[in-house]
């Protein structure tokens, strides 16, 4: 096989999927890791695809290796964050069976939670805190604590979850793409997510503006099998119907 159609099926393979790893090349190309280094490391200096540990993303998409901690990311579009919990907030109606995910933006909708006539389930630790500490029926996900999150995830967690049946479920990204769709940097918090995801009949992921075109490792929804709240939608996503804009 010429060099150049290698080139070009690696491209190809990066149309179909936002990244692709070194093992992904190897097997569908027949060539060693070597050569298919080479090939990410020659196309990267060339434009046109971004060389990341272990493969490749995309040119045009940022990529997100690592989990900010709580403290990080508290403060970060503060504004943007409140406006999308209010609305996100105003969702829940009585007798909602709700999960709400670990993170900062679920957290900011803590302040604007008023229904009591519901039920909550959430897998961290702050949040049930402060939930129960206003009064609210809520329930606590076990397992595993996760220190730069504060999210409970492990098999114990899933397994709980599994058991239950959400109308409404909150949750927050590290990034959102076509191609990726909803995704997040670790693999434990991604599999919490995505089975809470799958029990819940509403799927609400909230997130500011600076998510979309940005990829994280691991995909945990498909970007049409959810409703984004966001704070402003970029034309690359306008005909998408599922994205609201709070700020409207």
């Amino acid at each position: 096989m010429f060099i150049e159609q290698r080139y070009e099926m690696i491209l190809q393979m990066l149309e179909k999927n936002s990244s692709i790893t070194v093992a992904d090349i190897t097997k569908e190309l027949g060539v060693s890791e070597a050569t298919a280094r080479r090939d990410i490391t020659a196309l990267a200096n060339a434009g046109r695809l971004v060389k990341v540990f272990g493969g490749a993303i995309a040119a045009g998409e940022d990529y997100i290796f690592h989990e900010p901690t709580v403290e990080q990311k508290t403060n970060v579009n503060r504004d943007k964050k409140t406006a999308i919990a209010r609305y996100a907030a105003k969702l829940i109606t009585p007798g909602d069976f709700v999960y709400i995910d670990a993170g900062t933006t679920t957290g900011c909708m803590l302040d604007y939670i008023t229904q009591k006539d519901a039920t909550y389930v959430t897998n961290a630790v702050t949040h049930a805190r402060r939930l129960a500490a206003d009064g609210f029926h809520v329930l606590l996900v076990g397992g595993e604590l996760k220190g730069t999150t504060e999210a409970v995830v492990g098999s114990d967690a899933i397994n709980t979850i599994q058991t239950y049946h959400f109308s409404k479920g909150f949750f927050g990204t590290n990034g959102i793409t076509h191609k990726a769709g909803i995704t997040t940097p670790d693999v434990n918090e991604a599999a919490v997510k995505k089975t809470a995801a799958k029990q819940s009949v509403e799927r609400y992921v909230l997130a500011d503006s600076c998510k979309f075109g940005v990829v994280s490792p691991v995909t945990f929804a498909g970007i049409e099998s959810v409703n984004i709240i966001t704070d402003a939608i970029p034309k690359e996503y306008s005909a998408d119907k599922n994205i609201i804009c709070c700020m409207e």
